[in-house]
């Protein structure tokens, strides 16, 4: 397992879990490993124990907390890919940080593998991200709206909500993609 120069260890799909609030620096001792830790993950865990702020970065890392507690930090309900092949599903749902959205969250998926996540996003910041915004478009296809409430809603995305973007980026070709979400 790689690490970062803090020494947490490196998510192939969830490259900066500091930067995007899923793991924060918050000393737990790990409901897995027993081990007092700097950085606690704060990010949404489906288990049937009650696991909120009681696991260490190191234990999602290594498989140990979803084996010990057959978790997932991820929800599964998201629409993977048939290209996608299943062992990249295993990681991204239980060997990798998940992020809170406000209704249900979605894996985004490009080049036949799940792509990075890098973080809840507002109109300003995606506006550096013109790919990503030619995603939510096409989502919006769909919904039947004009073009005046697409660019309506595409400018009314805050960071913080209650209308956010979450966006990702292939591990790949590099393309930018985001979904969008409400409370």
């Amino acid at each position: 397992m790689l690490a970062d120069e803090e020494g947490l260890p490196q998510f192939p799909y969830h490259p900066d879990p500091v930067g995007t609030g899923s793991i924060v620096a918050a000393e737990v001792v790990c409901a897995c490993c027993g081990r007092r830790r700097p950085f606690t993950y704060v990010g949404p865990v489906y288990a049937v124990e009650r696991l909120a702020r009681a696991l260490c970065p190191w234990c999602i890392a290594d498989g140990g907390a979803a084996a010990m507690f057959d978790a997932e930090f991820t929800d599964a309900s998201w629409q993977v890919p048939d290209d996608v092949p299943a062992d990249v599903t295993e990681v991204v749902l239980r060997r990798t940080p998940g992020f809170a959205g406000w209704q249900q969250e979605q894996w985004l998926h490009h080049c036949r593998d799940a792509a990075e996540f890098h973080g809840p996003v507002g109109a300003d910041e995606l506006a550096a991200f013109p790919d990503a915004l030619e995603h939510l478009r096409l989502e919006m296809a769909g919904v039947g709206w004009s073009a005046e409430d697409k660019d309506w809603y595409l400018q009314a995305l805050s960071k913080a909500g209650p209308v956010t973007a979450y966006l990702f980026r292939c591990r790949h070709c590099g393309t930018h993609l985001a979904y969008s979400d409400s409370t």
